[in-house]
């Protein structure tokens, strides 16, 4: 049986987002589950695309309700992933593909022990700084030196994933990414 749940988790700006939004554009029986945030929009973001973005209370109070699978807290922010989602995609026979943090894998194989993980690494904690600088227009972020502690603490983590994977090279790291994918869902 095709596995039903694949977790990618990696440091901010490792490149997760990319893989995840590219191979569900390319492996049409994967869904992507939008988590909701805290957070503000990003230039280019809107609502749905890529987090529901929310109010601290409205999160709050969905957490109240159970709606979350999982939340935390995240670079100051809160991230939730909904159950509604994932059950809609498993109804339909899909498989949910989700882009999450260290703390929400760690869930996730609690609540779906037969979920599959993969863990994006960066070439070096250097290069993802760049990333990060070069994904804000070349502004560092405030929070920069609190990702990239957060990013040493979550790198930690990688080998408690099935997968792990050094985006050193894009086009050949989502190839690798690509054929994990198609592995498990065989």
């Amino acid at each position: 049986m095709k596995t039903q749940i694949i977790i990618v988790a990696a440091p901010s700006g490792a490149g997760k987002s990319s893989f995840v939004e590219k191979v569900i554009q390319e492996v049409p029986v994967l869904v992507d589950v939008i988590t909701y945030t805290t957070r503000s929009m990003r230039r280019g973001e809107s609502e749905g695309m890529p987090y529901h973005f929310v109010s601290n209370d409205d999160f709050l109070r969905k957490v109240e309700r159970g709606f979350f699978v999982e939340w935390a807290k995240v670079h100051d922010n809160l991230y939730g992933t909904p159950y509604d989602q994932i059950e809609n995609a498993k109804a339909e026979g899909k498989s949910v593909i989700m882009d999450i943090d260290v703390q929400g894998a760690a869930t996730f194989r609690e609540k779906f022990p037969d979920s599959k993980h993969i863990f994006i690494l960066p070439p070096s904690i250097e290069e993802l700084r760049r990333r990060v600088t070069r994904r804000e227009g070349g502004v560092p972020p405030r929070d920069l030196d609190l990702r990239m502690k957060n990013a040493e603490i979550e790198m930690g983590a990688a080998a408690l994933f099935d997968y792990q994977i050094i985006n050193d090279d894009f086009q050949d790291s989502y190839g690798k990414f690509k054929k994990i994918i198609e592995d498990l869902l065989a």
